[in-house]
């Protein structure tokens, strides 16, 4: 039932409910009044008869109260009258000639009551009638004294009593064209005041019972509904008003819906409500804001990587995940990021970089080869073209099926924060290249002399704070400018690439080898001896001598010679201790070449460094 049928039945039974009280309270009110004035009636007769009787008595004529009697029946409404003697009447006088005695019990109770007594007889569709017995009470004062005639009685006896019957149908006829006339009334004014009420309210309740509807569409996500007319002024008023809202609020929804997507990838799930839509899109968007003001203030892509991955523990609550970066360029492919343990041996080929579409192990039994399937877990794999020559995939390990579905649906979520992250890798891998080419020798790869200027300070500090010597090895190669005279600049490049390589392999990951400058390398062996430099720099020395130089048809072999010295031991100046190295490479040429010699006093020239040292 609609509010507006509720509101006009409510109405309705309400004014009944008054109308059925108003009849009610005539009728009684009507009954009430009329039986009064009936009773009024009876008792100034029952007075006049009685005071008439008494006349008659004084006077001696009381034989003819018959007629008396008769006269007074034949007013109106009365139907019957009669008297009835009490006991010391009838013992003092006899019955009367009429008998006149109790004719019922009525008669008897107000005989010996001596109280009044009526009843009232009433049908609804037969004759009404109300009857009343009045009591004749002896008493010698006052100006008549009954027991003057009444010798047998006492004062307080009942004399006798009259009985009054009298009809009231005609009082109960008024009553019902009153409560006739009165219920037409009151139902013409129900009618009326229903149809005026109906007309008034019925464009507000037409308005609400719509605004109920378009309330419970939108709190279903349905913005769609409009209130339309309701057929009254102010009420169309108040629904285009809530109908151009509507309108706003949908379209702007719509709107930003389109708007954001340019921004997020959107996940493919059921639109629960559009405006919660909205709001949880929005917080999307703030969340990686942040990130991305966060990130552009980070210096190098490794804490891009830790932020990236904070991401991924904390939001999206992943427990077991890897980052990998493809070098498409040189097929290079390394993890960058563990975040519990390596799975997989990602650098012998990704397959989810090689085929650039997401790897699910639930796609395939043992989808790619290179993950440990005999651990039991579930993994996705998903790779993102971050340059044309660098791929980013994340790898993430389950343990259940029910997470991995999970994770499914995340994955959206995860690219928008990897597009965020897109231009930050993309600007620190290549700042990172442009440090590491001003940093390196473009020829062999092996760091050049400003990365040497730039880390001495780390290195002196380092040394002296935990007391460990460094090894200083300084080589060139013995005629290198007879090469390039020889077989041009090309094979000369060739030797210097040679001679890098000879030094990487014979050192460890933690020496640093330099480019110093044309032929000239610097190795920084760290916490060793005198014994140790020597040593490692024969292998060298050994090393190239044997390693064969390509020069068109044809090879040829060349030699070094090196030159040592020890920081601190020889001097806490590492520049001049460089310095006590390229003496000794240089005593090393004088004394015949492809030999290696370590800094002492006795190789000093006279005058040379002598005060300093």
């Amino acid at each position: 039932m609609g509010s507006k049928q509720k509101i006009s039945l409510s109405l309705f039974l309400i004014m009944s409910a008054m109308f059925i009280t108003l009849i009610a309270n005539i009728l009684m009110n009507f009954r009430d009044y009329g039986l009064q004035s009936v009773e009024n009636k009876a008792k100034s007769i029952a007075q006049t008869v009685k005071h008439s009787l008494t006349s008659h008595m004084v006077n001696g004529v009381i034989d003819n109260r018959e007629l008396f009697l008769e006269q007074i029946s034949k007013l109106e409404n009365i139907d019957e009258i009669w008297l009835s003697r009490g006991a010391a009447v009838i013992e003092q006088f006899g019955k009367g000639f009429n008998n006149e005695i109790a004719r019922d019990e009525i008669d008897e109770e107000v005989l010996k009551s001596g109280i009044e007594k009526a009843v009232v007889e009433e049908k609804i569709f037969g004759k009404s009638s109300y009857r009343i017995t009045i009591p004749y009470i002896g008493s010698s004062e006052g100006s008549i004294d009954c027991l003057s005639c009444h010798t047998t009685a006492k004062s307080g006896d009942t004399l006798g009593a009259i009985t009054i019957t009298m009809s009231v149908d005609d009082i109960k006829e008024v009553g019902m064209r009153t409560v006739g006339n009165t219920i037409i009334i009151a139902l013409i004014l129900i009618i009326v005041i229903l149809i005026f009420v109906n007309k008034l309210i019925s464009p507000f309740l037409t308005l609400f019972e719509s605004i109920n509807r378009v309330m419970q569409k939108a709190q279903q996500g349905d913005y769609s509904d409009r209130i339309g007319s309701t057929n009254g002024k102010e009420s169309d008023t108040v629904a285009g008003w809530i109908d151009g809202l509507l309108e706003k609020l949908q379209t702007t929804l719509d709107d930003i819906e389109q708007k954001i997507s340019v921004f997020l990838v959107h996940q493919k799930r059921k639109k629960i409500d559009p405006l919660i839509d909205v709001k949880s899109t929005v917080n999307r968007l703030a969340d990686i804001y942040r990130f991305r003001k966060t990130i552009e203030h980070d210096e190098h892509i490794n804490e891009v990587y830790d932020r990236l991955a904070h991401i991924l523990r904390e939001k999206f609550e992943l427990t077991d995940f890897n980052f990998i970066e493809a070098d498409t360029t040189h097929k290079n492919v390394k993890i960058v990021y563990v975040e519990k343990e390596i799975h997989c041996k990602a650098q012998d080929g990704c397959r989810a970089d090689r085929t650039n579409t997401v790897v699910d192990s639930c796609q395939f039994h043992k989808m790619c080869d290179k993950f440990n399937h005999d651990i039991g877990k579930y993994y996705v794999c998903i790779p993102y073209s971050i340059s044309n020559d660098l791929d980013f995939i994340v790898s993430i390990i389950t343990e259940t099926k029910e997470e991995h579905d999970r994770i499914r649906e995340l994955l959206p979520s995860v690219q928008d924060y990897i597009d965020t992250a897109k231009p930050e890798i993309v600007s620190k891998k290549l700042m990172h290249m442009l440090e590491l080419t001003a940093r390196t020798d473009p020829l062999t790869g092996l760091y050049n002399r400003k990365y040497l200027e730039e880390s001495v300070k780390t290195i002196v500090s380092q040394a002296k704070r935990t007391n460990t010597p460094y090894g200083i090895l300084m080589a060139d190669i013995d005629f290198f400018k007879m090469i390039n005279d020889t077989y041009g600049h090309d094979v000369g490049d060739e030797a210097i690439k040679i001679i890098a390589n000879t030094l990487i392999e014979n050192v460890r990951e933690s020496d640093i080898v330099v480019r110093f400058g044309g032929e000239e390398f610097i190795a920084l062996l760290y916490n060793c001896d005198e014994n140790y430099v020597f040593d490692i720099a024969e292998k060298i020395r050994i090393a190239f001598s044997k390693k064969e130089i390509p020069a068109g048809n044809i090879t040829f072999n060349k030699t070094i010679s090196i030159g040592a010295s020890i920081f601190p031991t020889h001097t806490d100046n590492f520049w001049q201790c460089l310095k006590f190295a390229d003496l000794a490479l240089y005593h090393a040429k004088e004394t015949g070449r492809n030999k290696c010699v370590v800094f002492s006093k006795d190789i000093l020239k006279d005058g040379e460094l002598g005060e300093e040292y």
